[in-house]
């Protein structure tokens, strides 16, 4: 009889308020094994909220947590034990070396110096910095950073990661190379939650995902189920003048649904043959052409106005 492992994270019906005003309401979804899953939303949907309630930082007004295997907040400290954490913004302390960093951090898990010193070779490697333990932290870029950061978070060989927008602020040669370890930290069965506002991120590494608005989840499933699910199979950006006459006079004829940003319309269409067709005789209209990605999902069931 095969034994099947618990859940990694399972959040049931969690929810949190301040002031009266609920940031999470009613929230709930499970991880697998394994998996990369995402939590997507715009500022103020509750991630950040729901992330401390999962770690033990904040306590839940009701609902339940289960963090691998323990019940959250009561033995919250036992399972973060078990957790790597990356946060939003490096923690690094810059008054130590890259060795000392990765001493401090893991003596918070009761690891010995000798077990830390053991792994700092392999985590270095990981992080692209072999060589370089002995180095100050006010010497490296802030992509170089961010890779520290990561590798810091496995010195106690966590079962789960939570990466809080690993990538914000780096440049694309940097997010690729994060990305490029971040998948093998899967291949390697690491389980991974992650938050970001980098769609394309999102659609890259997670193998399910959830968007929430509100404090609701709103969607969850893989980035390509969504995306077939919610939005058309093509899109045609116009823009330039005359752009917004065009959409509402003719766009009709062509699109099975049309938004708009500002001077930009969204043509999202079955078949863009015959849109591109059409548009090629109007050279005043700048056009581009694209598949429909999870940016598209995201915007259309959170709405295209700016959230502070």
């Amino acid at each position: 009889m095969s034994h099947v492992l618990p859940s990694p994270l399972v959040v049931d019906q969690l929810v949190k308020s301040y002031d009266g005003k609920p940031a999470v309401a009613g929230l709930s979804f499970a991880l697998q094994r394994g998996e990369c899953y995402g939590l997507l939303g715009p500022n103020g949907a509750g991630k950040t909220t729901t992330l401390r309630c999962c770690l033990g930082l904040t306590a839940p007004d009701s609902g339940t947590i289960t963090l691998l295997g323990e019940p959250v907040p009561a033995r919250a400290r036992e399972a973060r034990a078990r957790v790597g954490i990356v946060p939003q913004f490096d923690n690094l302390d810059p008054d130590f070396t890259l060795a000392e960093n990765f001493l401090v951090y893991g003596r918070y898990f009761g690891l010995s110096d000798a077990t830390i010193r053991a792994r700092i070779p392999e985590l270095l490697e990981f992080a692209g910095l072999a060589g370089k333990g002995d180095m100050g932290i006010r010497t490296l870029s802030g992509g170089m950073k961010r890779r520290l950061t990561l590798a810091r978070a496995l010195v106690n060989d966590p079962d789960l990661l939570v990466l809080d927008e690993p990538t914000t602020g780096l440049d694309p040669q940097a997010r690729h190379l994060i990305w490029d370890r971040l998948k093998k930290l899967l291949n390697a069965g690491k389980t991974i939650l992650l938050t970001t506002h980098f769609m394309d991120e999102a659609e890259r590494l997670c193998d399910r995902l959830a968007i929430v608005d509100g404090g609701k989840l709103v969607v969850e499933g893989a980035p390509r189920a969504l995306i077939a699910q919610h939005i058309e199979p093509h899109v045609v950006e116009l823009y330039g003048e005359g752009a917004a006459e065009w959409a509402h006079a003719e766009g009709g004829q062509f699109s099975q649904r049309i938004e708009f940003s500002g001077e930009t319309a969204f043509c999202y269409v079955a078949e863009a043959a015959p849109l591109v067709a059409h548009l090629m005789d109007r050279p005043a209209l700048k056009t581009l052409h694209r598949p429909a990605t999870l940016e598209d999902v995201f915007l259309k069931l959170t709405g295209r106005e700016l959230r502070d």
